[in-house]
């Protein structure tokens, strides 16, 4: 590709691939996303694959809402456990102190 070895100048910003243009333009495959570039020196109208900055955004608050539901999950088990813990503890010095 042209875009590779020369400067090149954005003709359409970086868009979502129609499905014709997923099974037909090659550079809609790795990320669904694609701009039209233009080559300076030889002129050429190409296509590039790009990230769009509004599915980077959805991904990212995605994860980050995943993680949050994780984290909550796991303070929830956290508490669960230590309330186990406690409670054996408790057993256990109460049968100490009844043998006594």
């Amino acid at each position: 590709p042209c875009w590779r070895v020369e400067d090149f100048v954005v003709a359409q910003e970086c868009a979502r691939c129609s499905s014709f243009q997923a099974k037909t333009i090659p550079a809609c495959s790795p990320t669904g996303f694609i701009e039209k570039i233009n080559c300076a020196t030889s002129n050429r109208d190409e296509f590039k694959s790009c990230r769009s900055a509004v599915m980077e955004a959805h991904v990212f608050w995605r994860f980050v809402g995943t993680m949050m539901c994780v984290a909550a999950v796991f303070a929830v088990l956290v508490v669960c456990r230590q309330r186990v813990l406690d409670r054996k503890a408790l057993e256990k010095v109460r049968k100490q102190i009844e043998s006594i």
